[in-house]
């Protein structure tokens, strides 16, 4: 994998930013609800009376936003370059993961900084440092 500066797009990163922002914070207004996709996604397992179609509509709402995006502008080409036996234990632990530190990267990140959270903070700093160990040893030491 190397990484293209060229290609370095700060505006429309500024413009996502800003729109997660607005979404998270809507959401906790609006329904007094984390806008964390391990929670959403979990609540689905384990439905409660009317928690469902909100749930559903979210999720909805997170595949059908690429989609619509295609139509004004080229999607970014993507290449995975591992199999797809690693990927479905890396999604495991992952999903394994999120459940011990209760909560994704989303929640903690994006909703539980934005609230001052310590916890939040601590899981964030947690998910980034094991992100940089684990592309260090998958890259420089196997």
């Amino acid at each position: 994998m190397t990484l293209d500066i060229s290609a370095f797009t700060p505006a429309p990163a500024l413009a996502g930013g800003v729109i997660i922002g607005i979404a998270a914070a809507m959401f906790a207004l609006f329904n007094g609800r984390i806008a964390g996709i391990s929670g959403i996604v979990g609540g689905l397992l384990r439905p409660r009376r009317g928690d469902l179609q909100w749930r559903l509509a979210f999720l909805a709402g997170l595949i059908a936003a690429p989609v619509a995006y295609q139509w004004f502008a080229a999607l970014p080409a993507s290449r995975i370059d591992s199999s797809d036996t690693l990927l479905m234990v890396a999604g495991l632990i992952v999903g394994v993961g999120t459940r011990y530190g209760a909560g994704c990267t989303s929640g903690h990140g994006v909703c539980g900084l934005s609230r001052f959270s310590i916890r939040s903070l601590a899981a964030t700093l947690l998910f980034m440092a094991a992100g940089f160990a684990t592309v260090f040893v998958m890259r420089h030491v196997l």
